[in-house]
Parts: structure tokens; C-alpha cells; sequence
């Protein structure tokens, strides 16, 4: 088992390298703004944008400054620790690129340690290396790992899903709130916990799960929110304020002459209908979905129907499609997909041509929600017949015993 763990680690960080060396020409350079190097040779990261836009650099608190920091309070807290780190390193001219260089890696070794600990926790939900190597060696990892800093989040679910499997609710509940801490979107993991809950009749253990979700959630939050109201409510009023933006097909819906308006009563609305139908299916499907299946079609049907898609977004997803039971087929065709798209993306920020970019948006989508689709019928089509009603789980279901007795097998 220790070499096993060792061989998912080393593959991690090989492809992580990998990744690092395709972002080697803006990093050597010392990160300037410069369109024709960040987006023509593909390398931009958000990290040394952050670190010298949002009084990082000279030593401010993200959430205390001007308009504040548009990024939920634990990343803010990890952006603040490494920027001391780096000036304490340095000594130098903070906004120089040798700060910004300093920044950056120290950041990437932190993220390189929330890859590895998403592959291993990947790999022992099910205790199928294969699991974790298919999070491993995925060319997404590579060339999104080190755009922003949602590994923090998905290391944090990861771990959730995993304490999930092993029994621990409270456990798998607080890591649910820190990750939601970090990026929001781990907090659809308990709309997933919640069905499992309302299909087996039972409480326990979602509500454990829950009220440690929202404990940890307060514990790193309530500190800024109160010290700082205006620049701890900036990350929900931006995003309540965007419009349409990069990587959403109501975006690339804009570029062909077709703008959605009013936007947002439209995108919550369609999410909401995939909510309804994910719900539906976990409630009538022949056995209980796992959490990792019902997490992925819930954060797949936000990510399709959000008004912004980074290209890091697919590392949300990564964990929970190899846990799936992907066939090869379907996880590569994604993958190409994601691909496409993140070539598409950078071409289209550096040269403003938007004759390919929907269609690779378009493609993006389809390609998810294909996946979803071969989700939804591995669920709907295994060992029995559609159950339509909330009655008791029949005998032959194999997880029709309490859930606190069966959490391994049910999740």
C-alpha cells in the first residue's frame, strides 16, 4: 500500500511539473501584464494578478483594502500568509518580478501538496489506485493546477468524500465548510448529503454533517466578516453583479449575436431544473447514488449553466468523474474536450477572435453533460426497476440497511 501511495504521489507531481513547465515562459520572465506573453503562449496565472492588484504586495490585509478582495475568505487568508512569506524572503522591491516569482512558487508548492492529497484521497474512497491515477496523469491537472488556487477546495471536498466513505459525518462536514470556504462550490455537497438522507428515511448522518459544515464555514469566515463587512461581502457582490463572462455558453451566446436576457432569473432557473432531475434521480434510481455520483452531477449542471467558466473549474469535477466509474472513452472525451477549451480560451484573450471560441465553449458543455448523462443512466438502469415513489427502500436494494451501518458502501 506505502508504494502505491508513493507511485500516485510521484505521478502527481510528474504532471504537476509538467504543467509547471508550460507556464516556465511568464514565470521567467517575472509575470509582467504582457497580453502577447500570458495569453499568446498560454502561461497566465491568476496568482501573480492577485498578488500585486489586491495590496498583497504592499502588505495589506485583501479584505481591508479598497473594494476588497472578490474571493471567499480562506483563499484570501492563504493569498495573505504567502504574500509575508514571500516580502520576508525577498527584502526587495515587493512589486518586483522577483517578488512575483517568489510569490508564485511558493504558491505552487502548496498547490503540488493539495494535488497529491486529491489523488490519495481519490484513490482510497474506493480503494482503487486506478481512481487516483486517473486524477494523476488527467492533461487538465497539468495545465489548469497552477491558474488560480481551487485545489485548496477540492482537496478539502476530496477529504470530505473520503471521511464520508469512512464513517466520520462530522469529519466529512467540516471539511465540506472549509472547502466551501475556499471556493463555494463544496457547499452542493450538501444538497447531495441531503438526499441520501431523505432516501433512507434517516437523520443520521446528515445532520451531523451539516451543522459542521456550517460550523466551520463560521469559524473561518465570521472573524473577517465582522472586522471587515464591506470587503468580506465584495466575493457576493460581485458575483451577484457579473454578467455574462468568459467560458459560460450564455458568453459565447453573446459573441454569436444571441445575448440571454434577463440572465440570471434564466441560469438559476436551469440550474434549479438539473437540481429537480438530479434530485428525482437519487430519490427513485434502483440503488443509492454515491456521494462522489451525486456530487459530480451537481456541480456538473452549476458549471454548465454559470455565467463564468475558468478553465481550472474542470479540477471541481476531476475527482468525482473518476469516481464515476468513467469508461476510458467517456473521461478522455471530456478531457479532449476540456483541452480544446483551454486552448480556445487563451487564443481568443490574445487575439480577440471569436470565430472558433463558442464552438469550443459549446463543445465544453456538451462533452459534460454528456458525461452526466452516462451517470445518470449507469444509476437509473442498475439491478432493478425505476422506483418513482418515497417508499421504503426494498430488500433487495444493496444498501437498504440504516445509512449510519452502510455509509462505506453507500457512498
Amino acid at each position: 500500500m506505502r508504494t502505491t501511495k508513493v507511485t500516485l504521489a510521484t505521478a502527481t507531481v510528474v504532471t504537476f511539473l509538467l504543467g509547471w513547465l508550460q507556464k516556465r515562459p511568464c514565470h521567467a520572465a517575472g509575470w509582467p501584464y504582457d497580453v502577447s506573453l500570458l495569453f499568446g503562449r498560454r502561461c497566465y496565472s491568476d496568482l501573480p494578478v492577485m498578488y500585486t492588484q489586491r495590496g498583497l504586495a504592499q502588505g495589506v490585509f485583501p479584505y481591508a483594502a479598497g473594494k476588497g478582495l472578490e474571493y471567499p475568505v480562506l483563499s484570501g487568508y492563504v493569498m495573505d500568509l504567502t504574500a509575508r512569506l514571500t516580502r520576508m524572503l525577498e527584502g526587495l522591491d515587493p512589486l518586483g518580478p522577483d517578488a512575483k516569482r517568489t510569490f508564485v512558487e511558493l504558491t505552487a508548492l502548496l498547490l503540488v501538496g493539495c494535488a497529491v492529497v486529491v489523488v490519495l484521497a481519490t484513490a482510497a474512497v474506493r480503494r482503487r489506485p486506478v481512481d487516483g491515477l486517473l486524477v494523476a496523469l488527467a492533461p487538465t491537472l497539468a495545465l489548469t493546477a497552477t491558474i488560480n488556487w481551487d485545489l485548496l477546495a477540492v482537496a478539502a471536498t476530496s477529504l470530505a468524500v473520503l471521511a464520508w466513505v469512512r464513517e466520520r459525518p462530522v469529519w466529512a462536514g467540516a471539511l465540506i465548510g472549509l472547502g466551501a470556504a475556499a471556493k463555494l462550490y463544496p457547499a452542493l455537497l450538501l444538497g447531495s448529503i441531503v438526499l441520501l438522507a431523505i432516501r433512507h428515511r434517516a437523520a443520521r448522518p446528515a445532520a451531523p454533517a451539516l451543522l459542521a459544515a456550517a460550523a466551520a464555514w463560521l469559524v473561518v469566515n465570521l472573524p473577517v466578516a465582522l472586522a471587515y463587512p464591506s470587503g468580506w461581502a465584495e466575493f457576493w457582490r460581485f458575483n451577484a453583479d457579473r454578467g455574462a463572462d468568459f467560458g459560460s455558453v450564455w458568453y459565447a451566446l453573446g459573441l454569436l449575436g444571441r445575448p440571454v436576457a434577463p440572465l440570471d432569473p434564466i441560469a438559476i432557473g436551469l440550474f434549479v431544473a438539473l437540481c429537480l432531475g438530479i434530485a428525482l434521480l437519487a430519490l427513485g434510481a434502483p440503488r443509492t447514488p454515491t456521494l462522489a455520483e451525486l456530487g459530480f452531477l451537481t456541480v456538473a449542471a452549476f458549471v454548465v449553466t454559470n455565467k463564468v467558466y475558468s478553465p481550472q473549474y474542470v479540477l471541481w469535477l476531476l475527482p468525482f468523474a473518476a469516481l464515476t466509474r468513467p469508461s476510458i472513452v467517456e473521461l478522455a472525451g471530456w478531457q479532449v474536450a476540456e483541452v480544446l477549451y483551454w486552448l480556445a480560451v487563451w487564443h481568443y484573450l490574445a487575439t480577440g477572435d471569436g470565430t472558433d471560441y463558442p464552438a469550443a465553449t459549446f463543445l465544453r458543455v456538451a462533452a459534460t453533460l454528456w458525461l452526466m448523462a452516462r451517470v445518470a443512466v449507469r444509476l437509473s438502469t442498475h439491478d432493478g426497476q425505476w422506483r418513482w415513489s418515497l417508499r421504503q427502500v426494498a430488500p433487495s436494494d444493496e444498501y437498504a440497511t440504516h445509512p449510519s451501518a452502510t455509509m462505506s458502501k453507500a457512498t
